[in-house]
């Protein structure tokens, strides 16, 4: 099998690969917390949870999504927890969190999406975490006296800006599940190989 094909259509390998990610993206949660960025810790753990619920509730460890959107995940929040590009990084790991939830209950349960359906429901649900996370921060803020929300303006620019990449994000990947029969989404007609 040519490395490319092995990358993309061995169980093994994408199960291999998504974990490795998994495990650096569990690293960022550890240097959250070692700087005291607790509200992200906090969210990136439940990156980290969404993302091992499939291989945990099925018991086979070869059950992961596409190891391209983990791993997208795992740059987004390891340059937020090393304090670069916060407010990009912020949203990319926002709306890869809300894909990964959209792929995962495509691919791995009884849920049927067309691939419109499935790239809108992604923007959505982006929108959705973005308005938790916004509630989360205005309550750190409050509570804690940081300082994530400073104006009215920023907040709005947020949504802007998280929608534009949630539907970016889900477009992307879209096109390359579309193009690339990935072993994550082939386990039956997945979201973004099926029909539009």
């Amino acid at each position: 099998m040519p490395p490319f094909n092995a990358l993309v259509h061995d169980e093994s390998v994408n199960a291999i690969i998504g974990w490795t990610v998994t495990g650096v993206v569990a690293l960022a949660v550890v240097q959250s917390v070692l700087t005291n960025a607790l509200l992200w810790a906090g969210f990136v753990s439940l990156i980290v949870v969404v993302t091992v619920l499939p291989p945990w509730s099925s018991g086979d460890w070869t059950v992961m999504v596409p190891w391209p959107l983990l791993l997208v995940a795992a740059v987004a929040a390891l340059v937020r927890a090393f304090d670069m590009y916060l407010e990009i990084a912020g949203y990319v790991a926002v709306a890869t969190l809300a894909l990964v939830a959209v792929v995962e209950l495509e691919a791995f349960t009884s849920v049927e999406m067309s691939r419109r359906f499935a790239v809108a429901f992604a923007a959505l649900s982006t929108l959705a975490i973005q308005g938790l996370w916004t509630i989360a921060q205005y309550y750190s803020d409050l509570w804690f006296g940081t300082e994530f929300l400073r104006s009215q303006r920023e907040l709005q620019l947020d949504i802007v800006f998280v929608t534009v990449i949630g539907i970016s994000l889900s477009v992307v990947f879209g096109w390359y599940f579309d193009r690339v029969e990935h072993v994550g989404s082939s386990k039956r007609a997945s979201t973004f190989a099926g029909e539009s």
